[in-house]
């Protein structure tokens, strides 16, 4: 039996760019976040802001102990998300796992998440502070959108991009297969 070593070759190349897109983003996310967050908690103690973007960006400290959009949950909530945030982690490391090494989509998304969970669990884990959030509120005109940070862009876009993959996954999937053996529809 022959194997073409040419297959192989492209398919360890192929594996080994996945993992390394996978890294590079998960990694690049989690010091990008720390290091904002650094410069925040320097920039911004005492209360002091600034603007960004001729104003349109107001930079300020806050701590969310809630969730996104600082919901809240409880007195101390951290201990309900740690345990959620490692879960979220280990399943989507299982997506990323399962993603076929040309499916670029999935492993952006997955890895934009999977980094911006875990800057934010970080900040869960250091402290009972909350998680350090320094962008906005942005006026939107009709609303605020609430502060946030560099881990939660990540998440965002991150998901958004997951549910398209999962969408277009599913568009791909055949509809409705039908043996050789089965009347064609309409027979009668």
């Amino acid at each position: 039996m022959h194997v073409d070593t040419r297959y192989l070759n492209n398919h360890e190349v192929a594996v080994k760019a996945k993992w390394s897109i996978g890294i590079v983003l998960i990694g690049g996310v989690v010091a990008l976040d720390l290091w904002s967050k650094s410069w925040a908690l320097r920039t911004l103690s005492g209360g002091r802001s600034l603007e960004w973007f001729g104003g349109l960006v107001p930079i300020n400290l806050a701590f969310n102990r809630g969730a996104a959009f600082g919901l809240s949950i409880g007195d101390d909530p951290r201990w309900i998300f740690i345990p959620i945030t490692i879960f979220a982690v280990l399943f989507l490391g299982t997506l990323l796992v399962q993603a076929k090494a040309d499916d670029h989509l999935r492993i952006v998304s997955t890895s934009l998440v999977i980094g911006g969970a875990l800057g934010n669990l970080y900040d869960r884990v250091r402290w009972d502070r909350g998680v350090v959030d320094f962008l906005g509120p942005i006026d939107l005109g009709f609303m605020l959108w609430p502060i946030f940070n560099v881990a939660d862009m990540a998440i965002t876009v991150g998901a958004i991009l997951l549910a398209i993959s999962l969408w277009t996954e599913e568009l791909d999937e055949p509809k409705g297969k039908t043996s050789p053996d089965a009347p064609a529809s309409g027979a009668g």
